[in-house]
């Protein structure tokens, strides 16, 4: 028995006699642990019940074991009402189950036979209190928990509509990239459960269920293991005392051992101490039964010592042989050298000595994505002759290059060396081109010719050095042409625009020496995106031309290089084709053409092929999407796509990547826009974190992130702080991309809107009518910013009380934003309130009421219900219905008001 278990029926003993309104009160001044307090009232509730299980005779409770599942079967729990029988476990049952009140189903889990069992009781309360900490798109969500009348626990949670993992992978006879990727994603959830330090323990393809759509969805923490949890019953197996020794819950002996023996490890069959480790041995067995088809190990008619044999002593099968020699049709196209690797990735998630394996899930997954892309796995050791031999097999130009400098800076540049498939024939001449990419790295990270240590290495420093070192690489234009663009693109991540520039041009011109035709279409596509952040579209409108015409030449005319494999190829060329149409529907969010860019960007999503050499292409394609949403109004759906992104990004690149810091922008974005404006400080202030700990304080992305956080201060009316973060803001924005740039006049828009509030209005206007210039210069006259500006303006005339100036600034914006984002566009309705308010306070009573309600019904649709834009509308219509002499209108809208009003202190 447990030290907290002892406690609570010595409390359950101390009250269970008292009247029942006397209890809760005598608790209250035994203990203040709230959660013992509740433990405990819940015993005393089932005592008060009907006589518990073991009180009836004996064919009454065998019968109420085995036969009531179907019972409860239209029965309530709680507000759910059960429909079905989904399926039943050791620990309990599951049902589907519909709220009344709401349309979507839930899966509902109910103990079984918890009265006979306080440890399985307890250990159902674990998982409940487990599946309340995970909030990952990975893992069944947790949505509501309570007791039955009798006691027993239960809890509502999302019903999964999908197939077990290894079921969807045969009847769908997915090949082995998709098996990879599943594979991963389940990796993906499994590493939330261990960051919140629970360990599953029973990973299984049962519990992984597959969605049409491809998502999966972890499920069953009956038996999950809180690491951090000491001496708790909620955690302890049956008749077992559990204590902790941080990482690992140390060793939990008993007679019975909650596992699955098929996928359970050496140390869980054992009964020794279970950790991150077990759930990576798992995950390894899964893996190997998707791969090979079968278990490692046929346990199916062993005897408890046998299967003990088997699991802690025996090495399985290679997972290439077994899977070769059952010939699955997913093996097409399977190489030699993936067979090995696939084997030494298995056999490190395998080892039987827990301290072989991945260190952690997360490593595992990096090393599934190495697999993915025939890159390096870390597992291996890191030897000359095995990376000499991945070297050959990445068909890649200069990639040896790309994969070091990129490990050495990813902390700073998002940007890589693009990958270009084939592998030249002539092995002579690519030993060759080794050769020299080995040189070259090592005089770029040796230091000077004096010997600098490693450590005075600075990214500026390795920049440098790789540019004096491409100049030296003449007589190879291929990498040399690769190098530059890619020092290009990092250059372009650190914010220096016009350096990003010239290294691409000039790399575009080793390139087209060495006739490679795609090269250079992917060349021209990384200097239209740098012209697109720089706000000069014609100029990235004609290299989207040119990168288009390349990439129609080389699929229509054979490449003169030889070594080039034909179905690379066209995947390279495929990529470049959905990039590129990712650029032109960016430009078209940009100018504000929202129909065009939607168009667009679902054709570059369309075009993205399978195993596209840019991983994170289909990523930014969703994000473009996102804007197009925003821009539009649409924020559930822009809301919901660029969490979509978040979770792509922080799955391939990490948590601290810089576009997890736009995309974290982005969903703050939508919150500012609803009138959630503590929540957009929350994800503005965490974006922050991320940008400035990759980029440091002076970087273009910090500075426009610093912008956003700006504006949510000052509509919590932080005049102060939010002054400081607009001014650090504006001081590098125009240091990093000129005066004349939209990010500069974003910032001008909010450095205007704290003039306004500080009655500062010849300042304020000043700030408008310049950042009215700087919208119609870049962006054009008819771009939605240039009304944003105008309506300013007019803000500003209100302010001064020259109500007719305020009417004809209105009366622009209303039709600015209308032809721009649509007439049911929030910008737009909000605009009709301003023109409803300048009419009303002209005393023109009907003319205002119109244009108010207009506005009012818009932003109801769009925002939430106390957002100061409603609420002013709704003073507004109170005062000029009670003008009119209608008062129980003018009563409902006041009331609706007060309604909404932040609680007086």
């Amino acid at each position: 028995m447990s030290a907290r278990w002892a406690v609570v029926q010595e409390l359950f003993d101390a009250v269970v006699d008292l009247p029942a309104e006397a209890q809760r009160s005598r608790l209250q001044q035994l203990t203040d642990d709230a959660a013992l307090r509740e433990e405990v009232v819940q015993l005393l509730q089932a005592d008060r019940g009907p006589a518990g299980l073991i009180d009836h005779p004996l064919e009454h409770v065998a019968a109420r074991l085995i036969d009531n599942a179907a019972a409860y079967i239209g029965r309530a729990v709680g507000p759910y009402r059960l429909s079905a029988l989904l399926g039943e476990g050791g620990m309990g049952v599951v049902y589907r189950a519909e709220r009344e009140d709401l349309s979507r189903p839930v899966a509902v889990k109910i103990l079984r036979d918890g009265a006979l069992s306080p440890a399985r009781r307890a250990r159902f309360i674990a998982e409940r209190h487990a599946l309340a900490q995970l909030t990952h798109p990975g893992v069944a969500q947790l949505y509501d928990a309570g007791t039955l009348d009798d006691g027993t626990p239960w809890f509502a949670m999302e019903h999964v509509s999908g197939v077990p993992l290894d079921e969807y992978c045969a009847t769908r006879a997915l090949g082995l990239e998709d098996r990879l990727a599943l594979i991963e994603r389940v990796c993906d959830a499994v590493q939330h459960a261990h960051e919140h330090a629970i360990v599953h323990r029973d990973l299984k393809p049962s519990n992984v269920l597959v969605t049409e759509t491809g998502d999966v969805k972890l499920l069953d923490f009956g038996i999950a293991k809180q690491l951090a949890a000491a001496d708790d019953p909620a955690t302890a197996d049956a008749g077992a005392t559990v204590t902790n020794t941080g990482g690992a819950s140390t060793a939990t002996r008993s007679q019975l051992r909650l596992l699955t023996p098929a996928y359970a490890a050496p140390e869980q069959v054992r009964g020794d101490a279970v950790g991150v480790y077990t759930d990576v041995y798992a995950l390894g067995v899964m893996l190997y039964q998707l791969l090979a088809g079968r278990l490692p190990f046929d346990l199916s008619r062993s005897t408890p010592g046998e299967a003990l044999t088997e699991i802690v002593d025996r090495e399985p099968e290679r997972v290439s042989v077994v899977a070769q020699r059952e010939a699955a049709a997913w093996m097409h196209g399977v190489r030699r050298p993936q067979w090995t690797d696939i084997d030494l990735l298995c056999s490190t998630a395998m080892h039987k000595d827990a301290n072989r394996r991945y260190r952690t899930v997360d490593a595992l997954r990096r090393d599934l994505q190495h697999l993915r892309r025939s890159e390096p796995l870390e597992a291996h050791p890191d030897s000359l002759p095995y990376r000499t031999a991945r070297f050959l097999r990445r068909h890649t130009r200069a990639v040896a290059l790309g994969a070091v400098l990129a490990l050495t800076i990813a902390g700073i540049g998002g940007a890589s060396v693009r990958q270009i498939a084939g592998a030249r024939d002539d092995a002579r001449a690519e030993l060759h081109r080794r050769a020299e990419l080995q040189r070259f790295l090592l005089a770029i990270f040796s230091g000077n010719e004096h010997g600098a240590p490693p450590d005075s290495l600075r990214i500026t420093t390795v920049i440098e050095r790789g540019e004096r070192q491409a100049s030296m690489l003449e007589q190879d234009p291929l990498v040399q042409g690769d190098l530059l663009v890619a020092l290009g693109r990092i250059q372009r991540a650190l914010g220096r625009y016009d350096r990003a520039d010239s290294l691409m041009l000039a790399g575009i011109g080793a390139l087209q020496r060495a006739g490679d035709t795609l090269a250079v279409a992917g060349a021209l596509l990384a200097r239209a995106d740098v012209r697109l952040e720089q706000a000069q579209y014609p100029a990235a409108d004609s290299l989207l031309d040119a990168a288009q015409r390349l990439v129609k030449h080389a699929l229509d005319k054979p490449t003169p290089l030889a070594w080039r494999r034909d179905a690379d190829r066209e995947r390279s060329a495929a990529t470049l084709d959905a990039q590129l149409f990712d650029l032109r529907g960016r430009r078209q969010v940009l100018q504000g053409q929202y129909d065009s860019a939607r168009t667009t960007l679902d054709l570059a999503l369309r075009l993205v092929p399978p195993q596209s050499p840019d991983p994170m292409l289909t990523a930014d394609i969703l994000g473009d999407l996102a804007d197009v949403a925003f821009y539009t109004g649409a924020y559930d759906r822009a809301d919901t796509l660029n969490r979509d992104v978040l979770t792509r990004v922080q799955r391939h690149a990490g948590a601290f990547h810089p576009r997890v810091a736009s995309t974290m922008v982005n969903i703050g974005a939508t919150e500012f826009e609803r009138g959630r404006y503590g929540e957009a400080e929350r994800w503005f202030r965490d974006a922050l974190v991320i940008a400035e700990r990759y980029f440091g304080t002076e970087h273009v992305q910090v500075a426009s992130t610093r912008t956003m956080l700006g504006r949510a201060l000052v509509f919590q009316n932080r005049l102060e702080e939010a002054t400081v973060a607009l001014e650090q803001a504006l001081r590098v924005q125009q240091a990093s991309v000129g005066a004349n740039h939209p990010g500069v006049a974003s910032i001008l828009n909010e450095l205007g809107n704290v003039a306004i509030r500080r009655q500062q209005l010849d300042r304020a206007d000043a700030y408008f009518a310049r950042m009215a210039e700087v919208y119609s210069a870049s962006n054009g006259d008819a771009h939605f910013t240039v009304a944003v500006a105008l309506s300013n303006r007019g803000t500003v005339a209100m302010e001064r009380k020259d109500l007719p100036a305020a009417e004809r600034w209105y009366r622009e914006v209303v039709q600015r934003f209308a032809a721009a984002q649509g007439a049911g566009h929030l910008n737009t309705g909000i605009a009709r309130i301003k023109l409803g308010r300048a009419l009303i306070r002209q005393q023109r009573w009907r003319e205002g009421i119109t244009e108010s309600e207009a506005g009012y019904e818009i932003v109801k649709t769009n925002a939430a219900p106390g957002v100061s834009f409603l609420q002013a509308a709704r003073r507004d219509l109170a005062i000029a219905y009670e003008a009119l002499g209608q008062q129980d209108t003018a009563t409902r809208y006041r009331r609706e008001a007060e309604q909404y009003d932040p609680p007086k202190p």
